[in-house]
């Protein structure tokens, strides 16, 4: 498996590039990062984007979305419940960031424990509301993307339309039955395992 990452300066969103290395198809997750950044990957890593997928529809993660399905032409995926953000500029935050005001329509919404296939790689969506309504994290084989939900050593802010911190309990408690073993990857800040956050987070 292919991951690449591309940071935000503005917010510090990380985008992740995931693809599969036999196919050369691949995903970009949250494009918070510039377009020509993330497609300065794709052509460098000879990967073809199949999806956009997003862990939430707050703005610093869906800045770019509008400008890379122009350039490329892929659709969008993210959670039902995400559906009412991304509809609304001011709910999502993005009327106040520097790319512009942001309100579109996923072309695919999906449910806790969906599935697609990119390649050879299985994708699994997990609903993990708190950070929003329609949050979720995204598993491929050892690795998951946990967007505003889980940090290295913290977790997302609930006090924002659609937070919940009752919810996002929930959520942490959900993702600690998962093996120590899988790496963690957030939507901002450094990388980590499940089991370190485990042993050494304080909300988990």
């Amino acid at each position: 498996m292919i991951i690449e990452k591309a940071i935000d300066m503005d917010f510090g969103v990380n985008t992740y590039i995931v693809g599969d290395e036999k196919t050369r198809k691949c995903i970009v997750i949250d494009p918070g990062a510039k377009v020509e950044e993330i497609l300065k990957i794709l052509e460098e890593k000879s990967l073809k984007v199949e999806y956009i997928v997003l862990t939430h529809g707050h703005g610093d993660h869906i800045g770019r979305v509008i400008k890379l399905v122009e350039r490329t032409g892929v659709k969008v995926v993210a959670h039902k419940d995400e559906e009412e953000i991304l509809l609304d500029e001011k709910k999502n935050l993005s009327y106040r960031m520097p790319y512009g005001p942001q309100a579109f329509k996923a072309d695919i919404y999906v449910n806790d424990k969906d599935k697609l296939s990119v390649g050879d790689m299985k994708l699994t969506f997990i609903h993990t509301p708190g950070h929003t309504k329609g949050s979720m994290c995204i598993r491929i084989d050892n690795h998951m993307f946990t967007g505003d939900t889980l940090f290295a050593g913290s977790i997302g802010r609930t006090d924002l339309y659609g937070g919940d911190y009752n919810q996002m309990e929930k959520s942490l408690k959900k993702l600690s039955k998962y093996e120590n073993e899988l790496f963690v990857y957030p939507g901002h800040g450094p990388s980590t395992t499940l089991g370190v956050e485990k042993n050494t987070n304080p909300y988990m």
